[in-house]
């Protein structure tokens, strides 16, 4: 019998930054280490990973963490948690290791324990089991784990669909999920993102007939921008490519070795001949994959649209085919990018959110493998909170008892003694370390703020120049200003902001004494009242007094 902890440190009530912790008696296993992208006022931000300062404090406890598939939403923050957990063991299928090597490669970081497993191979670490089993997404090699334990099994679905159509490495290993189900399953973590929409995902996520229809009825030219990760999606367009007299261009660093070690390790099956180069990119009839990547949204069909390309030039002939539906966080940026290709007469083609779905389980899917996992308790994860609610409804129609239905919060812990739930309400410290360009540091709220304000009022600078012996204002102040107000409408405001200035300067000087610290509080203070009265804004208020 033991004693089994379960909680998040980011992936609930949020779309990404994936990271779930379980731990049993001493020993702890984490499942996925993801980011996630801003989604409104980026501010900067380049992307978000869960803070990890609880795996440090952890670390000789820690198995390993278990990656279920290879996007960046559930690995991509190991390209930061290596720099300071290097030797920490990282497991996954082949082709999630592959993509994370491509990640790390690209990012600069070295791992020095990544392992590579296969599905359905169980892996012995004392009393517990580590035992993956296949199940379907847009990526190959997804997986799902089942943690065993002396007091039952912990399952963690991953990102799921049920679809009888997808083989090979895509393929959903449905016998070995029943099987778990009838042995003993303590608890079942599944997925919540779609679990609104009504009936199964499939077929709503295969798009082929789409596809052939567009290459039908667009004889020229057709730009196609596609998730570099979705290889299924890839795989249906080079499927119907196929059955034309067409060539295919690959464009961008990124998803051309995607492709290639795709091709490589045979998950991408395509017909080489059709692969074209930059000889072809102008030639009627050519397809040409663009990238769309999650954190730039739509920004290489932007760079497209504004004649900024250095390959790819608009012709009035061409097609732009978005081949992914509209999700969460990229509806505003979509909408515009369709309205300019509009404005330039070029035509535009988009699967609709309504009729096209994302690799994510509707309520059918959630609920046959509630079904067949038949746990005793059940965790909503992975989506917005109304999402978790309604994941947990489903559960509660199929006979799951409400008070073992846990819907939590990052950071909530869930704990189990020999089996039974034990209410402690106890709570892991979480945060979010936000990342700014090359700079592996938490950028911080304070920065955070400070740009804030920046962007929504700007920036006042005030200057002065005082004689060394004296003390005397030799030059100022001078007021200068950025994003604040527009200077020759307003000469009046920032003359009394001159004089308010000098004021507060000579009242903080005594003989061969100037009170700096003073001054700039009180400037800050002073003016910050008085701008605010002239023109309802806040702006940075930054003064520089120099000695000559």
């Amino acid at each position: 019998m033991s004693k089994i902890r379960l909680f998040s440190l980011g992936g609930l009530n949020e779309d990404g930054k994936n990271m779930y912790v379980v731990e049993v008696d001493k020993d702890i296993f984490v499942f996925d280490a993801g980011l996630k992208y801003p989604k409104d006022r980026l501010l900067g931000i380049d992307y978000i990973i869960p803070s990890f300062t609880y795996l440090k404090e952890n670390i000789k406890r820690i198995k390993g963490i278990f990656l279920s598939h290879g996007h960046e939403s559930n690995m991509g923050a190991l390209s930061d948690i290596l720099l300071d957990l290097p030797n920490i063991p990282i497991y996954g299928l082949k082709y999630t290791m592959e993509m994370l090597k491509l990640q790390l490669a690209l990012d600069k970081v070295e791992a020095t324990n990544l392992r590579e497993i296969k599905a359905n191979s169980k892996l012995n670490f004392g009393v517990c089991s580590i035992f993956p089993i296949e199940v379907t997404h847009s990526i190959p090699d997804s997986t799902l784990y089942v943690l065993n334990t002396p007091d039952g099994s912990i399952v963690y679905s991953g990102d799921f669909i049920f679809d009888p159509t997808m083989t090979n490495h895509f393929s959903c290993d449905i016998g070995r999920l029943a099987y778990v189900g009838k042995q003993n399953v303590l608890c079942l973590m599944a997925e919540s993102m779609y679990a609104e929409r009504d009936g199964f995902t499939s077929p709503r996520h295969r798009v082929s007939s789409f596809i052939r229809g567009v290459l039908h009825d667009n004889e020229d030219r057709i730009i196609m921008s596609v998730l570099p990760a979705h290889i299924y999606r890839i795989q249906e367009i080079f499927d119907e490519v196929s059955k034309t007299n067409r060539k295919i261009v690959i464009m961008g660093k990124l998803l051309q070795d995607i492709i290639n070690k795709s091709l490589e390790l045979k998950y991408l099956t395509i017909n080489k001949t059709k692969i074209g180069d930059l000889s072809h990119l102008n030639e009627k009839g050519v397809v040409v994959l663009v990238s769309d990547l999650k954190d730039k949204p739509f920004a290489n069909l932007e760079r497209i649209l504004k004649d900024n390309d250095r390959y790819i030039k608009l012709k009035p002939n061409d097609t732009i085919f978005i081949t992914e539906p509209m999700y969460m966080g990229v509806e505003k940026r979509m909408v515009m990018i369709m309205d300019e290709f509009a404005k330039r007469k070029i035509n535009i083609v988009a699967l609709s959110n309504k009729e096209h779905l994302l690799f994510h389980p509707s309520k059918e899917d959630l609920m046959l493998m509630i079904k067949m996992m038949n746990p005793k308790f059940y965790v909503p994860i992975k989506g917005n909170y109304k999402d978790q609610v309604e994941n947990g409804n489903l559960a509660l129609k199929l006979g799951i008892r409400k008070e073992n239905i846990l819907l939590k919060q990052n950071g909530d812990v869930i704990t189990f003694v020999n089996g039974k739930l034990i209410d402690d309400n106890s709570k892991i410290k979480v945060d979010e370390v936000l990342i700014d360009g090359k700079s592996q540091n938490d950028i911080g709220e304070l920065v955070l703020k400070d740009r804030e304000m920046l962007a929504e009022a700007g920036i006042v600078m005030i200057t002065a120049t005082l004689d060394k012996h004296t003390k005397e204002i030799l030059a100022g102040p001078e007021i200068l200003t950025r994003g604040f107000i527009y200077v020759k409408d307003n000469m009046d405001v920032l003359k009394e902001s001159s004089v308010i200035s000098e004021r507060i300067i000579k009242n903080n000087i005594s003989i061969n004494y100037v009170d700096y610290n003073t001054i700039k509080q009180e400037i800050r203070s002073t003016l910050g009242k008085y701008f605010y009265e002239q023109t309802e804004c806040r702006p940075m208020i930054i003064t520089v007094i120099g000695e000559v």
